[in-house]
């Protein structure tokens, strides 16, 4: 489960992302593949209050989107012929994206007449977002062929608990992974779980989490899920919905944090994917509100030790809250459960076609 400070698309516009580095926004075609990249463009940047900062404004005029306030000097629409493509409010973290919940590393600031996101935000969330396919030269250049499903918890860890109901998380997320697995397998993926029954790699829930990255990393994993189930104390019965997880950006804050924290500036391995990241938590996300017709509670962010290691993109994804007995009981039948392994299956099937899509194969 998430430490308490996490608590809390048809995405088929979105190709393909990957690498550590983006060092400017760009100008592609959406949902085309270029034969090469886009030449790197320098965003005009604004110093405020000792971090650079990027205009809303600016984002739109390089995307040949229309800026308008919907809510005066509070929410500012970027829009094409599509409709609404992002909706931006001030000193907001989350931000609409087709549609999608998606938090930034730091707040929209409202200053001189605009909105302006910090620099990182824009070059590692919001422009590869649009424009997914600048980022296809460090793209991973096939489609992933074998993934690491995580259950999260098990052995004498039983996750978040529903004790008026009897429920603990254990043991939905192993139903939920082997039912992926089922579903997976058929279609060509080699499938490999960090646990198929109660028993964990170790007692030291530290070291069993370190494990569960080597696991993946040893077995050489294109990709790796982590699946858990929710619960948060206040309002326990009104919070219900699907939260997603990837790491943050080297530098960038987790989600809902104010301050650095000594993680903050440390490059881990799974940095090196932070654009695959990107794709494959938010094909995720959309994908699983989809088949579950639940709230959004966002696509978040977070140094979680089950992200932090690998050495291939990875996302957790927090499917239903434990902690309302209504939502519970959903999760305690067979078909809800059999509805998320649906949409995860189709989430991870987007993002494998999408990583197709950049590198097509050559012609014949």
């Amino acid at each position: 489960m998430l430490p308490a400070a996490f608590r809390s698309l048809a995405f088929g516009a979105l190709l393909g992302l990957a690498g550590h580095v983006a060092t400017a926004g760009e100008a592609a075609p959406i949902r085309v593949a270029p034969s090469r990249p886009a030449a790197p463009q320098l965003w005009p940047l604004t110093r405020l209050h000792g971090v650079d900062y990027i205009d809303v404004n600016e984002i739109a005029r390089r995307f040949d989107l229309k800026a308008a306030w919907t809510k005066p000097q509070q929410e500012l629409t970027l829009s094409d012929a599509r409709g609404a493509r992002f909706v931006f409010s001030a000193s907001q973290y989350d931000f609409y994206f087709d549609g999608l919940r998606v938090f930034l590393g730091a707040r929209a600031l409202n200053e001189k007449k605009t909105l302006f996101l910090t620099k990182l935000d824009v070059i590692k969330i919001v422009a590869p977002l649009l424009r997914p396919g600048d980022h296809a030269d460090p793209a991973p250049v096939r489609p992933p062929k074998t993934i690491v499903l995580d259950p999260g918890h098990g052995g004498g860890d039983p996750g978040k608990e529903n004790l008026a109901l009897g429920l603990n998380e254990k043991t939905f997320t192993l139903d939920v992974a082997l039912r992926l697995k089922k579903l997976l397998e058929p279609e060509g993926w080699r499938v490999l779980m960090t646990r198929k029954d109660d028993k964990v790699f170790s007692g030291d829930k530290k070291l069993d989490l370190q494990m569960r990255d080597e696991f993946a990393n040893r077995e050489k994993a294109d990709l790796f899920l982590s699946i858990h189930f929710n619960a948060v104390e206040r309002n326990p019965q009104q919070v219900t919905g699907v939260e997603t997880y990837i790491l943050p950006a080297q530098y960038m804050l987790s989600t809902l944090e104010e301050k650095k924290d000594d993680m903050t500036d440390v490059a881990y391995p799974g940095n090196r994917f932070d654009y695959a990241n990107l794709l494959l938590g938010a094909e995720l996300h959309r994908a699983v509100l989809g088949s579950l017709k639940t709230p959004d509670r966002g696509f978040k962010r977070g140094r979680l030790a089950v992200l932090r290691l690998l050495d291939c993109p990875g996302a957790l994804v927090e499917c239903a809250f434990l902690s309302s007995d209504a939502e519970a009981r959903r999760i305690a039948t067979p078909e809800f459960r059999q509805q998320i392994a649906a949409g995860l299956s189709d989430g991870l099937r987007n993002y494998a076609a999408a990583i197709e899509k950049l590198h097509p194969a050559p012609a014949p």
